[in-house]
């Protein structure tokens, strides 16, 4: 991912670069903009609490017993597990200074190309949280995919590379569904799922100006230009089963790369043997299936123009292969 540098405050100098040099708008080519075709795919479905989804998982099933003629069995009940899956809230406000905005050749141009930049921030910053986000950790976030499979053990289907070093990444498998894997958003919420904004249009800011010892010695005032973001969001997997982690591959190198033997032990071992998943890579481990793709003795990767013909689609076993830039290349190795 490009490094870049968070800006509080629209300036004049950004003003100026925004500008052609005949002095109306540039198009502003977004070179930070990803493909993080998760945010497409996951479906959203409303939670049974405010600020949480709390699932009712099968633990146990009765067995039955044997018996003989004239002899009785006891009585036998099924187990249940319930699990809470928390709801982030992720927000933010652009401020702008109407004087700068009112100097741009064609106002509301600037400040929707400003809040273009908001919501493609906004959304890398939820598919990076569908992958790794830990509300253990971080009690603000949703748990995404990787703390639910954060160790190497074949029977919660998680397979390593046997990679070892600070390039490794991994290829995750899901099975999108309302029974199986899903976003959810809180009760009584579906103002916009995804990413929302809300035009808050003109405001007076007050600001607080403090000396150096932090005391405030006087306030300011100055006409902005506002807008919020805001995104209300968590992640659900309601059948263990219907999620899978191909984890520790070599992004580089000859050694402990992308397999897909181990692939096809993954998919097999999900839900229906991983029927209607769809598999998450990054460009490295993308151009390493092309790669495998053209060559002649290839028989699990196919490529075709989708089911509505929207353009190549490169699938493994069937399953679509989708891009997702948020995809670590320096994932630590799982054990």
């Amino acid at each position: 991912m490009a490094t870049v540098t968070s800006y509080a405050q629209l300036t004049l100098k950004e003003l100026a670069n925004r500008r052609d040099p005949d002095g109306q708008i540039a198009a502003i080519v977004e070179a930070l903009s990803e493909d993080n075709e998760i945010m497409q795919d996951a479906p959203y479905f409303e939670g049974n609490d405010y600020f949480s989804n709390r699932t009712t998982r099968r633990s146990s099933l009765p067995s039955g017993s044997w018996r003989k003629i004239n002899e009785g069995v006891g009585t036998e009940a099924s187990g249940t597990v319930q699990v809470i899956d928390t709801i982030g809230i992720l927000e933010t406000y652009s401020e702008v200074d109407k004087i700068l905005v009112d100097s741009a050749p064609n106002p509301k141009q600037f400040r929707s190309d400003e809040d273009m930049a908001f919501v493609e921030g906004l959304g890398q910053t939820l598919a990076s949280t569908m992958f790794y986000g830990n509300s253990s950790t971080t009690p603000e976030q949703f748990t995404g995919l990787a703390p639910r499979m954060d160790d190497l053990d074949a029977t919660n289907n998680v397979i390593g590379g046997g990679g070892t070093g600070s390039d490794l990444t991994s290829i995750w498998i899901v099975q999108w569904g309302r029974t199986k894997v899903h976003m959810v958003y809180p009760r009584n919420y579906a103002k916009t799922l995804g990413i929302s904004h809300e035009d808050l249009g003109r405001d007076t800011l007050v600001e607080n100006v403090e000396n150096s010892s932090g005391v405030t010695t006087s306030t300011t005032r100055r006409e902005i230009y506002r807008s919020f973001f805001q995104a209300r969001a968590g992640l659900v997997v309601r059948d263990a089963k219907c999620i899978a982690r191909y984890a520790n591959i070599e992004s580089s190198g000859s050694s402990n790369i992308f397999d897909e033997d181990n692939l096809i032990k993954l998919m097999n071992r999900m839900k229906n043997r991983g029927k209607g998943a769809t598999l998450y890579v990054n460009p490295e481990i993308l151009s390493q299936m092309q790669i495998r793709l053209k060559d002649k003795t290839n028989v699990n990767f196919t490529l075709d123009n989708g089911l509505d013909g929207g353009g190549p689609v490169m699938r493994f076993n069937m399953a679509p292969i989708r891009i997702s830039e948020q995809i670590l290349l320096t994932e630590s190795a799982l054990t």
